[in-house]
């Protein structure tokens, strides 16, 4: 495959609002305080509401689509439920505003990359690049000053789906007690995924990582319950 912190989202020099939209596939849809089934009930749509939308952002992952859109309820809907004619944005993306206490083992929210435009060779860590575990491999190295790479302490790291047990090998703590500068892991999938915590709100992390989107950097806000929590740095 594929910090401590308060985080506040809000919506900045937003244009009008889009065409109103349909409810499809369900009788009724939660309409959410955050872009995640974790998120508040704020209202309930039916197919017979018009919903209008004033941007879209990436959240929790429905039925393969991370994309929910901002109504002018102020709540979030999951784009899978709605008839926009698209599988991607069809109005502008939500502005965030983070207000978050500077963490150093986190560090900035933001695509530092080095190998992004170099996809599918091997890099210094022995993962191809713009994979996941390439991603994480980097932020380890540069963000918390540890010589990771796939032999770590040892063991075969390999894909991510291997890597809470190669952790619990070499006595790197696994639990699901997030902490910005973490590593989030999840064995779903065929290989897995891994990505990068960069703070905790409540009962959901945003995470940063690549190749959720083929090949690309992408943030997310998912709940906690989504994957495991590698602490390579206690």
């Amino acid at each position: 495959m594929k910090f401590f912190a308060i985080v506040a989202l809000c919506i900045v020099g937003l244009v009008s609002p889009s065409s109103a939209y349909k409810i499809y596939k369900a009788d009724e849809v939660n309409c959410r305080s955050t872009p995640s089934t974790s998120g508040k009930v704020v209202r309930v749509y039916t197919p017979k509401d018009e919903i209008s939308l004033v941007c879209q952002i990436s959240g929790e992952t429905i039925f393969k689509n991370a994309l929910w859109g901002k109504t002018t309820d102020g709540c979030y809907i999951a784009d899978y439920y709605l008839k926009t004619g698209s599988d991607g944005y069809v109005v502008g993306k939500c502005k965030t505003a983070n207000k978050i206490k500077s963490n150093k083992k986190a560090g900035p929210i933001k695509d530092d990359y080095p190998y992004k435009e170099k996809c599918d060779s091997v890099d210094k860590w022995n993962y191809y690049t713009c994979q996941c575990t390439s991603f994480v491999a980097w932020r380890i190295n540069s963000r918390l000053k540890i010589k990771f790479h796939n032999m770590y302490k040892g063991p075969n790291w390999g894909n991510a789906n291997t890597w809470d047990n190669a952790a619990r090998k070499t006595g790197v703590t696994v639990d699901d007690k997030p902490v910005p500068g973490c590593v989030a892991q999840s064995n779903a999938g065929k290989y897995g995924h891994v990505a990068w915590v960069a703070a905790v709100s409540g009962n959901n992390v945003i995470i940063e990582e690549y190749n959720w989107v083929k090949n690309k950097y992408s943030v997310r806000t998912v709940p906690k319950s989504t994957f495991n929590y590698i602490h390579v740095k206690h």
